[in-house]
């Protein structure tokens, strides 16, 4: 069972910075590709980034240019660098493999964005 832990959410305005840390419990680089979710309240929870073993990316369209996803499988830990953040940005997030599998979703980390 892989334990994943996210880190590095808070209050931020408009315009600024965030890195997210997502630490995996056993290791990333067997898992595959990594993924960063969101959920806004009342939302589904979306992949907004993800990042295969090898290190290829792609993002959502939202957060494309703004948003960069990173991994360092020596430390088992994937990571979002969150720029130029908008207040539609305010959400939990979450790391998970892609596909994501059920039984390891951690608490997420809460990113709230004002104007």
């Amino acid at each position: 069972q892989v334990q994943l832990v996210e880190t590095g959410g808070g209050l931020v305005q408009a315009g600024g910075s965030l890195r997210l840390s997502c630490v995996a419990s056993g290791s990333i680089f067997s898992i595959g590709t990594m993924g960063w979710y969101r959920q806004a309240p009342g939302n589904q929870r979306d992949l907004v980034a993800r990042i295969t073993k090898v290190g290829n990316t792609a993002y959502a369209d939202s957060v494309k240019g703004r948003f960069t996803i990173s991994r360092d499988n020596t430390k088992n830990t994937v990571y979002l660098q969150m720029n130029s953040l908008k207040p539609e940005d305010t959400a939990v997030y979450y790391c998970n493999s892609d596909p994501s599998h059920p039984t390891w979703w951690g608490q997420g980390t809460k990113v709230t964005v004002s104007s």
